[in-house]
């Protein structure tokens, strides 16, 4: 009697820390994945702006934004589906949830471009996948170990195996996400080889400046002009 009303406390206990978690979207972690800074403009200053990328992000989206069930070879498919993971406090939606006739979901991705793009940046978007099967897994109750990344240039799917290092992965960058959020601090712009090439293609780049921001002559000068007294 002890064991299980020790277990009903467990329970209860996680069930509260759950509630107590603060909400983290699921496009949050591939924001923090590809930049923490522009996680922090999107997600702490609710700042956006549009560029070619985005404008076609957003066209390929079109269809998938929009709620609906069909049935395609055997497979009901699911589009916009809401998604959320209690224990780790995520939510969000899915593109498209394909379930096979046992009920297995899996995930599909819509991304803009070709699936040749660079395998850093590929992996951003495979964060984004691999916390849509958490959530599928713990909102059905069933295995999600693959899902795909549909790439509208080249028309084709990028299967993602869904292991533990990416999900361990997705449970680090929950944590780091939601402590940005709690602490309300923007984190600095990205520095080194990564910063020419994403920063690049961001759309908040003149929001964020990040040349501005990641030199250390100004950096300092800042600081002296700003110091108290």
């Amino acid at each position: 009697m002890k064991s299980s009303a020790a277990s009903a406390d467990n329970t209860q206990e996680a069930h509260m820390a759950a509630e107590d978690l603060e909400p983290v979207a699921l496009s949050a972690l591939q924001h923090w994945a590809y930049c923490p800074r522009q996680c922090g403009l999107i997600h702490l200053e609710q700042a956006f702006d549009d560029n070619l990328h985005t404008l076609r992000g957003n066209a390929e989206h079109a269809r998938t934004d929009q709620p609906g069930v069909e049935t395609a070879k055997g497979l009901r498919v699911e589009r916009a589906l809401p998604l959320w993971h209690d224990a780790l406090g995520l939510n969000g939606k899915a593109d498209v949830v394909e379930f096979s006739r046992s009920g297995t979901p899996y995930p599909v991705e819509y991304k803009h471009g070709s699936r040749h793009k660079a395998a850093d940046i590929a992996a951003c978007d495979e964060v984004q996948l691999a916390a849509q099967a958490l959530c599928l897994e713990a909102m059905t109750g069933r295995p999600v170990l693959e899902g795909a990344i549909y790439y509208a240039s080249s028309r084709r799917r990028q299967p993602v195996c869904i292991d533990e290092a990416l999900r361990e992965r997705v449970r680090q960058i929950t944590q780091a996400v939601r402590a940005m959020l709690a602490s309300g601090q923007l984190p600095p712009p990205l520095t080194g080889p990564q910063a020419a090439r994403r920063c690049k293609q961001c759309s908040l780049h003149d929001r964020c400046q990040p040349e501005t921001l990641g030199n250390s002559t100004l950096r300092a000068l800042r600081q002296h002009l700003y110091e108290p007294d």
